[in-house]
C-alpha cells in the first residue's frame, strides 16, 4: 500500500520539524518535503508532487492563500489542507473558494491531524468542527461569511502582488520574488487600486488589513 505524501509549509522551522516527526510515526504517511514560505512550498510541490500540502495562511513572501491559488492552478488534484491558528470568517470562506479540501486549527490535536489527511486524501473535506461550525451558522442565517466582492475581482497575480505590496516589499523585491519586471508589478499595482476603488499604497494597505489579507500581529 502506497503511503500519503505530504509537503508541510510552515514559517516557523519548529512547528514544521514537530509536524514532520509527529507524522512519522503514521505508517501509512509519508513527509516528502518542508517549506518556509509560500514560494517555497509552490516550488517544492512542482518538484515532489505530493498528494497532499499542508499549509499555514500566515508566511513571509507569499502565505498559504496565495500559494494555494498557485498549486491548484499546477495541479487541481493536489488536496491542500490547511493548518492555521486562524478562524476568522473571511479566511474560512476565501480558502474554501479556493478549492481547499480541509481546514484545521492549530490547537487541535495529533489524531486530529491524522484524521483529516487521511480524509482529505480519500477525497473528503475535512473542517476543523469549530470551522464546521461556522461554516453551518453561515448557511442558516446564524451569521455571515464574508461575500468580499471587491477582493474577487482581482485576478490570483493580483491578490498575490496586494499581500506583497501591503506587507512593505518594494516593486523590485516583488518582482524578484514572482520573476516579473519592477514596472510589470507597477502596472499591477495601478489595475489592483483601480479594481478596488484605493486612491494610494497607504489605502491597499488598510484595505488589506481590513479584509484579512494581511495580519498584524498583537
Amino acid at each position: 500500500m502506497s503511503k500519503i505524501r505530504v509537503l508541510v509549509a510552515d514559517d516557523h522551522s519548529l512547528v514544521r520539524e514537530g509536524i514532520s516527526a509527529f507524522l512519522k510515526f503514521s505508517e501509512d504517511i509519508e513527509v516528502v518535503a518542508e517549506a518556509a514560505d509560500g514560494i517555497e512550498a509552490i516550488e517544492k510541490t512542482k518538484k515532489h508532487r505530493p498528494d497532499i500540502v499542508l499549509l499555514d495562511i500566515s508566511m513571509p513572501r507569499l502565505g498559504g492563500y496565495e500559494a494555494a491559488l498557485e498549486i491548484k492552478k499546477f495541479d487541481p488534484d493536489i488536496k491542500i489542507l490547511v493548518l492555521t491558528q486562524y478562524d476568522d470568517k473571511e479566511y474560512i470562506s476565501r480558502f474554501l473558494k479556493a478549492g481547499v479540501s480541509g481546514y484545521l486549527l492549530k490547537r487541535a490535536v495529533g489524531s486530529d491531524l491524522i484524521t483529516a489527511i487521511r480524509s482529505v486524501k480519500q477525497g473528503e473535506t475535512y473542517l476543523y468542527p469549530a470551522i464546521a461550525t461556522k461554516v453551518v451558522d453561515s448557511l442558516f442565517g446564524k451569521g455571515t461569511m464574508s461575500q468580499e466582492d471587491s477582493y474577487e475581482n482581482l485576478t490570483d497575480r493580483e491578490k498575490q502582488l496586494l499581500k506583497l505590496i501591503a506587507e512593505g516589499h518594494t516593486h523590485k523585491e516583488i518582482g524578484d520574488m514572482l520573476n516579473i519586471s519592477a514596472k510589470t508589478v507597477i502596472v499591477h499595482q495601478t489595475n489592483i487600486l483601480e479594481k478596488l476603488g484605493l486612491s494610494n499604497r497607504s489605502e491597499l494597505i488598510k484595505y488589506a488589513i481590513a479584509h484579512g489579507v494581511i495580519k498584524i500581529e498583537t
